[in-house]
């Protein structure tokens, strides 16, 4: 895999290109930014806004982060950055960090070329897993998520119910079941004609870690994204999960961070 093509491409068509309903997207002088429907004016909001891509330099990185904190504040609503390892200027995270932005765990951004997929990835999964289409199913979704991550997750799930029923083709939700009890989740994004699927979710119940349920779900996906003409699957791994995928034959392109506005 060449690297540096894939990852323009990905910059391209993953981060300036791309849309993420509900969220309007605006492309502006220098950035791409992500707003929910009705940020346009002042009011408080619920939801979050985040800026996907940017293209910036030393003399102007100050002046366009400055603004977008000015937006943001303006109008009561969060704002996320998300900072790639290769943007620019090098030290563009020290300048956010210097805005009032706190920075989350990095992640590391990992392509496999869908050409080259590993004879594993394509064999049946050795568990049973069900793709769930109703969103009342998402409960088994939270039962995993709420022992493996200890946190809230209510907007992830309504972002995901939302999806399921209004752009089922863009979603594919996968739940590993042992005795009719969910042990693991994770699920698939997809745009038909687009060159780049995405996993994520990828959570299993401590005591059901290696057994080849996190491998059931990685290939279960793998073989969905191969047969709807996707060309490179991608995930956004974070320490426990890189390793995982690598074995796989997964390849870092570039990391990742969130910078969240305090």
């Amino acid at each position: 895999m060449d690297a540096s093509a894939v990852l323009a491409r990905y910059d391209e068509e993953e981060r300036i290109k791309a849309n993420w309903p509900p969220f309007l997207r605006e492309e502006l002088p220098h950035i791409v930014r992500h707003v929910p429907s009705g940020a346009a004016t002042p009011a408080p909001l619920d939801h979050k806004a985040f800026i996907a891509y940017s293209s910036l330099n030393e003399s102007n990185a100050d002046s366009v982060i400055h603004a977008q904190r000015d937006w943001a504040e303006e109008r009561c609503i969060e704002l996320g950055w998300k900072l790639y390892g290769h943007d620019k200027p090098d030290d563009l995270g020290k300048r956010l960090v210097a805005h009032g932005f706190e920075p989350q765990e990095p992640e590391s951004i990992m392509v496999l070329p869908l050409d080259d997929v590993p004879p594993r990835l394509l064999a049946p999964p050795a568990h049973e897993i069900r793709r769930i289409t109703d969103p009342a199913l998402l409960k088994h979704v939270k039962q995993v998520n709420d022992v493996v991550w200890e946190e809230d997750q209510a907007d992830l799930y309504a972002e995901l119910a939302d999806t399921m029923t209004g752009r089922p083709e863009q979603l594919s939700v996968y739940v590993a079941y042992r005795n009719e009890s969910p042990v693991a989740a994770a699920w698939l994004r997809i745009n038909e004609g687009k060159p780049f699927a995405s996993l994520w979710g990828g959570s299993t119940l401590p005591d059901y870690r290696g057994r080849g349920y996190y491998t059931a779900l990685l290939a279960i996906r793998v073989q969905e994204a191969v047969r709807r003409g996707a060309r490179f699957l991608t995930v956004d791994a974070g320490p426990m999960s890189r390793p995982i995928v690598a074995r796989h034959g997964f390849q870092q392109i570039t990391t990742a961070c969130d910078y969240d506005l305090s």
